[in-house]
């Protein structure tokens, strides 16, 4: 017998939101969008009528719907106060990264609901940070896991920024929450930017843009090099990259690179099976990733045609739904979320002094 489909509400009706409520609509049998508070009720209307959803003034009218977790989507200053709220309500929580916007409301926000538990197990608030589950980087992290490279002593991520990349550094490094001694520096150079989240320019003059470089030392072998440039995510002339380097190999992007016998390096590639092309008529999607004919991610969700992006938020949402239906782990617990902004942070303070900057052990830590 089928599961009923996760039923989640949103706090906040911004492009995060939306986002959210499009995945749902794209799989009915798997989500569904109890409601969504807003501020307005002109945005109130506008949310019902373009995105098919309640929408509601206040979070106890949401909670009338019956969500079984509420996505906390608003902007970084509100996201620690909603979370307090809907935690006094002991409503789970899945919050937008990054959980708060600096480390003094990181410490106080741990401080007020990090030991809230759940009767299933874990704590009452996840963070919404899905770049671990993303196809690639999923199948990556799979094999470092199985020890293909031996072990894992330090990855250079350029590609996503800040938090995110924290994320993928420090799950792919097994990497928890001691002290880090991070060394960053920032430079401007001349980029032309030809696109962006408002669409194409049409215009390929080069302006400043601004490259941060930071070294994050995480002791016993272990390091990180985070490099991004302004606008990273969406400009074509600069590619992301991923390096994982370990004691008996490397995983370049999507070349592993580890040693078959003592006198035999070999490479294998990780394959995406991706359809849609030439005339094949399976839609377009990538189904699964393999490497050396063993499947190491595969799609749960095939017939929607999502992006990668996109299967990584839903693979989120329904990870948070097996947790809150006490049959899966904790999704993303708020300690990695605080982890990894203190860690973007440091880099953010260090180019900005010019100055190695050393994060504390946090009480988040002893969770």
């Amino acid at each position: 017998m089928s599961q009923a489909p996760i039923r989640f509400g949103m706090v906040g009706s911004g492009w995060r939101s939306e986002f959210f409520a499009r995945l749902a609509r794209a799989l009915p049998g798997r989500l569904e969008v109890s409601g969504v508070v807003t501020r307005s009720a002109a945005r109130a209307a506008q949310v019902e009528a373009e995105w098919g959803v309640p929408a509601f003034r206040s979070i106890g009218e949401l909670r009338g719907t019956r969500p079984e977790f509420v996505i906390a989507s608003v902007p970084w200053q509100i996201t620690p106060e909603v979370v307090r709220d809907l935690v006094e309500q002991r409503v789970p929580v899945l919050a937008e990264t990054p959980p708060a916007p600096d480390a003094e409301g990181l410490r106080a926000l741990w401080a007020a609901v990090g030991g809230v538990t759940r009767p299933g197990g874990g704590g009452l608030v996840q963070v919404a940070e899905q770049y671990t589950l993303m196809p690639g980087h999923a199948a990556r992290i799979a094999l470092v896991r199985e020890g293909v490279i031996g072990r894992p002593t330090s990855v250079q991520v350029s590609s996503t920024h800040m938090y995110h990349a924290m994320s993928l550094i420090r799950h792919t490094l097994g990497v928890g929450f001691e002290p880090t001694t991070v060394t960053a520096q920032a430079f401007i150079a001349p980029l032309a930017d030809p696109l962006s989240p408002r669409g194409w320019s049409d215009d390929l003059t080069p302006r400043d843009a601004t490259t941060t470089l930071a070294f994050l030392d995480f002791g016993e072998a272990r390091t990180g090099l985070y490099d991004f440039t302004d606008n990273q995510w969406w400009n074509p002339l600069r590619a992301g990259r991923i390096v994982v380097r370990g004691s008996l190999g490397e995983i370049v992007d999507d070349t592993v690179v580890r040693m078959a016998d003592p006198r035999t390096p070999v490479e294998s590639p990780l394959v995406r099976r991706r359809t849609g092309t030439d005339l094949n008529l399976e839609g377009s999607e990538v189904h699964h990733i393999s490497f050396d004919g063993q499947v190491v991610w595969r799609n749960d969700h095939l017939g929607a045609s999502l992006s990668e992006d996109d299967l990584a938020v839903v693979d989120l949402l329904c990870r948070t739904g097996a947790w809150v239906r006490d049959s899966g782990p904790e999704p993303y617990p708020l300690a990695d979320g605080c982890q990894d902004h203190l860690l973007a942070l440091a880099v953010e303070e260090s180019a900005r002094t010019h100055a190695p900057v050393t994060t504390a052990l946090e009480a988040w830590a002893t969770r």
